[in-house]
């Protein structure tokens, strides 16, 4: 057997698949063993998110420090929240990990990765019911660019949870009308596919382009008429 491969092979603990603090614990070291920054990088986000799944937050928090590409920090954060908001945690908690979630954007230097960070933190929030906590962290971005786009992704995530006011409060926040008629438009779609026709009607009548106002009609139209057909 090689050298190295005897070196990697001492490094790792005998585990069984069931074991997944030891699995995970022989990922991070086989992890910290990758030369290419990119691909190193890659495995931490996914070690992240794992880890998040599994509710150990501070550990995901701590493989996220080890990343350095600026963009693979903003999908972790990215992971580590969806993550949380999948596991239905108490108010308080979500406060304190959003909270850490924010301070660690804090730190990313790339203005372009740094505002995705926010936007990504903004849905997760979303995600997990927290509008207030989503739409604040909207309202703090400076660019209006990413901002109306943070507020748009709220929304449609509010929208597919079927919280129709949550997701007509976020698209007002939008100040530009160009945003603003792209995000009624898809919240109008979302609604309609889960057949939710009154309501996304709500959502297309407000659209000041015609165009866009026309197609969106004509989907609720074409969706009740399969829905209709499905039912018979």
């Amino acid at each position: 057997m090689p050298v190295h491969a005897q070196e990697q092979s001492a490094s790792a603990k005998p585990c069984t698949a069931q074991d997944r603090a030891c699995v995970t614990q022989n990922l991070i070291a086989a992890t910290e063993q990758i030369e290419n920054v990119n691909w190193r990088d890659q495995s931490y986000r996914e070690i992240a998110k794992t880890l998040a799944s599994d509710g150990q937050f501070s550990d995901a928090i701590g493989i996220w420090d080890k990343i350095e590409n600026p963009d693979t920090k903003a999908l972790t954060i990215r992971g580590i929240g969806m993550a949380a908001a999948d596991r239905e945690l108490a108010q308080a908690d979500y406060d304190a990990l959003f909270k850490t979630l924010r301070a660690k954007s804090e730190t990313i230097e790339h203005p372009p990765s740094y505002a995705i960070a926010l936007t990504y933190i903004a849905m997760a929030q979303a995600f997990a019911g927290d509008d207030d906590g989503a739409w604040n962290t909207a309202a703090s971005m400076e660019n209006d660019a990413l901002r109306h786009k943070a507020y748009g992704e709220t929304a449609e995530i509010q929208a597919e949870q079927g919280n129709v006011e949550a997701a007509m409060k976020s698209i007002g926040f939008i100040e530009s009308t160009a945003y603003r008629n792209k995000s009624y438009a898809l919240v109008s779609k979302i609604l309609a596919d889960q057949q939710l026709f009154d309501e996304a009607l709500r959502a297309a009548v407000p659209l000041t382009n015609a165009y866009k106002k026309a197609k969106a009609l004509q989907y609720i139209l074409d969706q009740q008429t399969i829905s209709a057909a499905k039912a018979e």
